[in-house]
C-alpha cells in the first residue's frame, strides 16, 4: 500500500490538543494530586504516557513540530487511550495509511486499556493471540521480564518456548510438557482460522526449522487444548508461585487481558508483595 504524504498540522494539533484536554489523570491511571487547575492531562503527562519528550509533543500540539514517524503516532495513539477509528483518524492526519486492524493489530482498545491502568499493583497483561504481550504492569514485569524489551518473533512467548529453551525456567517443571503441547494446539487453531498468509503460519514455518520438539508435537495434530486456571511460576529471586489466571477478552481485537492473582494469606500471595519490592532487577 502507498504511504500517504501529507501532513495536515492544523488539523493533528487541534485533535490532539482536545483529546488531551478531554481525559483526567485517573482515565489513565495517575494521580489527580491535590492542587490541579489544568483542564484534563497536561502536556507533561502525556509525553510520560506517550514517552517521548515534552517539547515534542508540544511542537506537534502547536504544529510546528516534524512530521512524525508511524512510531512516534502510534506510541501518541496508545498513551491518548485512542479507539481504532480515532487511531486510523489521527494516522491520516499525520500523513500515514492507518495499521492494520483486528488480529495482527498491536493497538490495545481504551476500555482494556482503562481496566490496566488500575491494576498496578497486580501482575496483568494485555496479549495478542499468539502470546505476543503488548502491554503490562510493572508486577508483571516484575514476574515473567520486560516485555518492551523484546522484538520481532521474540515477542510470543509461543514461539520463544520453543526457539528459546531458557524461556521455560521460570515455569514450573510440571507444567512444561502440557505448556508444550497447549502452544502448538493452539498455534494449530489459529493457522487454521486465519489462513496460510497469516503470521501465525509464518512461526509454524520458522519453528519448523529450529524445533525437533515443536515438529513432533506438530505432527500429532492435537486441538482443543485450553489454559490452565492455575499457573505455577519459578522466579529467581522469590521462588514458586501459584497463582490463578483471570481472563478478560477484547472481541474486536482479539486481545486477552490476564491477570494473576494469589490467595491471599497464603506463601504465594506474600512473595507477589516482596516482588513488588524487589522489582525487574533480575528478569531481562
Amino acid at each position: 500500500m502507498r504511504e500517504r504524504a501529507v501532513i495536515d498540522r492544523v488539523e493533528l494539533a487541534a485533535f490532539l490538543r482536545r483529546r488531551r484536554e478531554s481525559l483526567h489523570p485517573e482515565d489513565v491511571g495517575m494521580s489527580r494530586g491535590r492542587r490541579r487547575r489544568a483542564v484534563g492531562l497536561r502536556r507533561e503527562e502525556v509525553a510520560e504516557l506517550c514517552h517521548m519528550s515534552t517539547d515534542y509533543y508540544a511542537r506537534l500540539e502547536r504544529g510546528t513540530g516534524p512530521h512524525p514517524s508511524v512510531e512516534m503516532i502510534a506510541s501518541i495513539c496508545q498513551g491518548l487511550h485512542l479507539s481504532v477509528a480515532e487511531r486510523d483518524h489521527v494516522f491520516r492526519l499525520a500523513g500515514h495509511n492507518p495499521p492494520v486492524r483486528g488480529t495482527e493489530s498491536d493497538h490495545v482498545g481504551p476500555g482494556v486499556l482503562r481496566i490496566l491502568d488500575r491494576l498496578q499493583d497486580t501482575p496483568a497483561e494485555v496479549v495478542s493471540e499468539l502470546g505476543e504481550t503488548l502491554r503490562q504492569t510493572p508486577l508483571s514485569a516484575a514476574l515473567t521480564g520486560d516485555a518492551s524489551l523484546r522484538v520481532g518473533t521474540a515477542r510470543s512467548l509461543g514461539y520463544r518456548w520453543f526457539a528459546d529453551p531458557s524461556t521455560r525456567e521460570m515455569y514450573h517443571p510440571d507444567e512444561r510438557d502440557f505448556l508444550s503441547r497447549l502452544y502448538v494446539s493452539g498455534l494449530r487453531e489459529i493457522v487454521t482460522l486465519r489462513g496460510p498468509g497469516s503470521r501465525a503460519a509464518e512461526y509454524v514455518d520458522l519453528l519448523h526449522d529450529r524445533s525437533e520438539e515443536f515438529r513432533a508435537l506438530w505432527a500429532a495434530h492435537e486441538v482443543g487444548l485450553r489454559p490452565r486456571h492455575v499457573k505455577r511460576f519459578v522466579h529467581p529471586i522469590v521462588g514458586e508461585l501459584e497463582l490463578q489466571c483471570q481472563t478478560l477478552l477484547d472481541p474486536d481485537q482479539f486481545h486477552r487481558l490476564l491477570v494473576y492473582t494469589a490467595v491471599p494469606g497464603s506463601d504465594s500471595y506474600e512473595k507477589l508483595q516482596l516482588l513488588a519490592v524487589v522489582g525487574t532487577q533480575t528478569i531481562p
